[in-house]
């Protein structure tokens, strides 16, 4: 993907001087989508969402694994002096309680990966309109994100910020 987009970035370079623009007259800019989850303002709102609506979910993943560990402990201290059928319904009890706590694990990662996956889409498509609206206010012929390397002077992730955080500024 990123060799095709390479090749694309280098055949339109390699255009532009039929097409009558020159890579002087082209204008380009450089979004660091990393740094838009991170800093821009949806994106820390909400991460902040996400780990208040799990974090109940989570102190009970926390209290299973303690009750897993304190059960495997007892088995294992007292195991030897124990009864055959007293260890055997600690064993299978230990089974249970561990298959339960992965279930549990399982569905929580599947569940806050959902979630997160979600909450980055609408970040995206709010930071794609941002983008747009940026290269037709400040004339960009071209915006790419995802790049091996980038000049620094190219980065324009701070606008898009800025332009995301008052974009919620004015939904307020």
């Amino acid at each position: 993907m990123k060799r095709t987009i390479a090749t694309l970035l280098g055949v339109l370079l390699a255009a532009l001087p039929f097409a009558g623009i020159s890579a002087a007259e082209l204008k380009v800019g450089y979004v660091n989508t990393q740094r838009l989850f991170r800093d821009a303002p949806a994106a820390v709102k909400a991460a902040k969402k996400i780990e208040q609506e799990f974090s109940k979910r989570d102190q009970d993943l926390q209290r299973l694994a303690k009750q897993v560990q304190g059960l495997q402990e007892s088995l294992e201290k007292g195991g030897p002096t124990m009864a055959e059928s007293e260890r055997r319904a600690k064993e299978k009890d230990l089974a249970e309680l561990s298959r339960e706590f992965q279930r549990k694990q399982r569905e929580f990662r599947e569940d806050l990966n959902l979630r997160q996956n979600e909450e980055n889409a609408a970040i995206i498509e709010k930071a794609n309109k941002a983008i747009k609206q940026l290269a037709d206010s400040e004339r960009y012929d071209l915006i790419v994100q995802d790049v091996v390397w980038v000049s620094p002077r190219l980065d324009i992730t701070d606008k898009v910020i800025k332009a995301l955080s008052e974009s919620r500024d004015a939904a307020k």
